[in-house]
C-alpha cells in the first residue's frame, strides 16, 4: 500500500463511523512518522463503564510505548496552546512532534451544554490552536447523521455541531481520509469541495 508521506506541518482529518477503523488508520499514519508522537485523548476516564474501559484498554495496548500520551478530556484547545508554548521554548533543540488527537466528537461531548455563542468561541479557539501548530496534526473525527434523525434534541445538537465544525476544519486541511469498514479513502484526492451556499 502506497500512501503519500505526512506533511511536515498541517491538519490531517481522519473521519468515519464507529468501529470503521479511523483510529487504527490514524495510528498507522502516525507510526510512519520519524519524530516524536504526542497522543491527545479527549475521552473520559474508563470509570465504571466496562465497554468504554475495554475500548480504552485496546487503544492503550496497540499504541507504541514511545508515544507520549496525554489525557486532555475537555481541555483540548488549552492543551494545544500549551503544546505550542512548549514547542516555542524548545524550538532550537528539537523538531515539533506529530500530534494525534482522538477524537473531536468526544471533545465536543464535553461542551454540548454551551450556548451557541460560547460554542462558537470555543470552535474559534480550537481552529486557531490547530492552525498554529508547527508540526502535523492528525485529528480523528466521528461521522454522524448518516442514519435516522436523532430522537433527542441533544443528539441533534451533537450531530449539527460536529458536522459544521468538521466542514470548517476541512477547509484548512492538508489531507482528509474517510475510513469505512476497514478501508481508508483519500477524500482530498477523490473529492470535490462543495461550493459555499
Amino acid at each position: 500500500m502506497v500512501v503519500d508521506p505526512l506533511p511536515e506541518r498541517g491538519l490531517v482529518l481522519i473521519s468515519g463511523p464507529r468501529r470503521g477503523g479511523k483510529s487504527g488508520w490514524a495510528e498507522h499514519l502516525a507510526a510512519g512518522w520519524s519524530g516524536r508522537v504526542v497522543y491527545l485523548a479527549t475521552g473520559q476516564a474508563p470509570g465504571a463503564d466496562p465497554a468504554w474501559a475495554e475500548r480504552v484498554r485496546l487503544h492503550q495496548e496497540r499504541r507504541p510505548g514511545s508515544w507520549q500520551v496525554q489525557e486532555v478530556g475537555a481541555a483540548l484547545s488549552e492543551r494545544l496552546e500549551e503544546q505550542l508554548e512548549e514547542q516555542v521554548r524548545a524550538e532550537a533543540c528539537e523538531p515539533p512532534p506529530l500530534l494525534l488527537i482522538d477524537s473531536l466528537g468526544t471533545w465536543l461531548a464535553w461542551h454540548l451544554e454551551e450556548s451557541a455563542e460560547g460554542w462558537q468561541r470555543r470552535c474559534d479557539q480550537l481552529q486557531a490552536a490547530l492552525a498554529a501548530q508547527p508540526g502535523p496534526v492528525l485529528l480523528v473525527v466521528e461521522e454522524t447523521g448518516w442514519g435516522v434523525v436523532p430522537p433527542t434534541a441533544i443528539g441533534g445538537l451533537f450531530r449539527d455541531r460536529l458536522g459544521a465544525l468538521q466542514q470548517a476544519l476541512m477547509a484548512h486541511c492538508h489531507t482528509a481520509w474517510l475510513v469505512l469498514a476497514g478501508r481508508a479513502l483519500n477524500l482530498t484526492a477523490l473529492g470535490v469541495p462543495v461550493p459555499a451556499v
